[in-house]
C-alpha cells in the first residue's frame, strides 16, 4: 500500500497568521497533536504540534536562565526564544523544517521514516500542494483493515499444515522437529524449544495462516545447560 490510500484526504490546516489561541483551540476540538501550515496559495510552509506550545508565557514555562547562561547564549538565540514563549500567532512558534512525502510513497517507507525522526504525522504532497497527511491513526488504521479474514477456498486441512509447516521450517528461530497436526481448521503445534519467545513466535506464525481457527500449543521448553523439561503451560494447565 502507499500513502494516497490511507492518508486523510480532508485535511485540516491553519495559515501563518492564525492566532496560537485559535490554534491550540482547533487541536483541542479535533484532537489532533498537529497541524499542517500552509500559506494562500496552499503551499505547506509548516507545522505546529503539541510540543510547540511546551513554552509559554501564558503557562509559565518560560526558559529560565542564570545570568552565567544569560552571559553564553547569543542575541539571537534569545530574541528567537522570546518569540517562540511570548508570540501571538503560528508562524512564531511552527516548525518550518518539515518532513513531507509523496503521494507513492511506500507504508514500509512511512514507518521508517516516522521511526528515524520520531514524528507522528508525514504530510503526503502533489508538487507543492498539500494532499494530505499520514498519521499513526492512519497506519492503525490500515492495519485493521488489513487484518481481517479473507476467505481462503484452499484453506482445508491438508493446505493450512502445509503452510504452517512451511513457513516454521523457513524460519531462523524454529522449533526442533516442529510439527503441526491440523483438523477442522484447528492446529496442534509440536516440538521442542530452547528460548521461551520462540513459542509466541511459533503461534503467530500459525495464526496468520487462513483457515485457522484455533492454535494450541504443546511445544516443550528445554533448559540448553541443565536438560530441565517443561511442558507447554497449556499442557501443564490442562493436567492440574
Amino acid at each position: 500500500m502507499r500513502a494516497h490510500q490511507i492518508m486523510t484526504k480532508d485535511v485540516t490546516t491553519v495559515t501563518p497568521h492564525t492566532s496560537i489561541r485559535d490554534a491550540a483551540s482547533i487541536m483541542l476540538k479535533c484532537h489532533f497533536s498537529g497541524l499542517p501550515v500552509v500559506d494562500d496559495s496552499g503551499s505547506l510552509v509548516g507545522m505546529v504540534s503539541q510540543s510547540d506550545f511546551l513554552r509559554r508565557a501564558e503557562t509559565g514555562t518560560v526558559r529560565k536562565r542564570t545570568g552565567i547562561l544569560q552571559l553564553f547564549s547569543s542575541a539571537g538565540k534569545l530574541a528567537n526564544e522570546f518569540v517562540h514563549e511570548h508570540g501571538r500567532k503560528v508562524q512564531d512558534v511552527m516548525t518550518t523544517d518539515v518532513l513531507t512525502i509523496g503521494e507513492q510513497t511506500t507504508l514500509s517507507e512511512i514507518v521508517a521514516l516516522m521511526e528515524k525522526h520520531d514524528v507522528k504525522r508525514l504530510p503526503v504532497m502533489s508538487g507543492k500542494i498539500l494532499a494530505g497527511i499520514v498519521t499513526r491513526t492512519n497506519l492503525l488504521q490500515a492495519v485493521a483493515s488489513m487484518a481481517r479474514d479473507v476467505p481462503d477456498p484452499t484453506a482445508d486441512d491438508d493446505h493450512i499444515r502445509d503452510r504452517i509447516t512451511r513457513t516454521v521450517h523457513a524460519a531462523d528461530w524454529r522449533p526442533a522437529g516442529f510439527q503441526a497436526t491440523v483438523r477442522d481448521g484447528v492446529v496442534h503445534l509440536h516440538g521442542v524449544i530452547f528460548d521461551d519467545s520462540v513459542r509466541q513466535a511459533t503461534i503467530v506464525a500459525a495464526e496468520n495462516v487462513a483457515g485457522v481457527k484455533e492454535v494450541h500449543d504443546h511445544l516443550c521448553y528445554v533448559d540448553s545447560y541443565s536438560g530441565f523439561y517443561v511442558e507447554s503451560p497449556e499442557d501443564m494447565k490442562a493436567a492440574s
